[in-house]
């Protein structure tokens, strides 16, 4: 199952990443105004399916991140990652040293 949404998660981020870089710029923030008003009108429904599309799938992509944590917050101990190093260290076989 983990395997499944983990998949999911990855195809989703691919297509998050497509449409928004699919999405014509508005160029609000560099102060570029649009051509015109004709191209902006023309512009605006596949603008707004675009718009749409990224919604969804961002919404799909926060949805399998919540459950991808839920899944795992089970599995995760109290410990940290220095514990484990630290416990496999002393559990490691000491060599003995050749004279």
């Amino acid at each position: 199952m983990e395997n499944i949404i983990l998949t999911i998660h990855v195809i989703l981020a691919f297509l998050l990443i497509g449409s928004v870089l699919m999405q014509k710029s508005e160029g609000g923030a560099l102060g570029i105004g649009s051509s015109g008003s004709d191209s902006f009108m023309s512009s605006r429904s596949a603008g707004s399916f675009l718009t749409k599309f990224t919604s969804v799938v961002a919404i799909m992509f926060i949805i399998t991140s919540i459950t991808l944590t839920a899944m795992h917050r089970n599995d995760a101990k109290n410990s940290s990652v220095i514990d484990k190093i630290e416990k496999k260290e002393d559990n490691s076989p000491k060599i003995p040293k050749s004279k």
